[in-house]
């Protein structure tokens, strides 16, 4: 084998590495669609209530908050898979 080949496990990091950067901006992605949205539509969505409150107050006060907690969970728990994917490719690979 050639010694400027990658081995298995710098190959696992590599797609590792793409497949983090991805969700990273995906993630990104969202949160600002959401902040964004919610706030360039706030007007329209004071139309609706919810609890007798306007959506967009709602929205701005509790909901965005879960929403972005919505977004830390999902990233957790898909960099534990993804760590888990990486750790056995190494382990099966070498």
């Amino acid at each position: 084998m050639p010694a400027d080949s990658p081995t298995i496990a710098q190959q696992a990091r590599a797609v590792y590495w793409q497949r983090v950067k991805r969700l990273t901006l995906l993630l990104l992605f969202a949160w600002f669609l959401l902040t964004f949205g919610i706030l360039f539509f706030a007007r329209e969505l004071a139309r609706f209530t919810l609890f007798g409150w306007p959506f967009s107050f709602y929205m701005a006060a509790q909901g965005m908050v879960l929403m972005y907690l919505l977004i830390v969970a999902c990233h957790a728990w898909c960099m534990r898979r993804l760590d888990r994917i990486l750790k056995d490719d190494i382990s099966h690979g070498c």
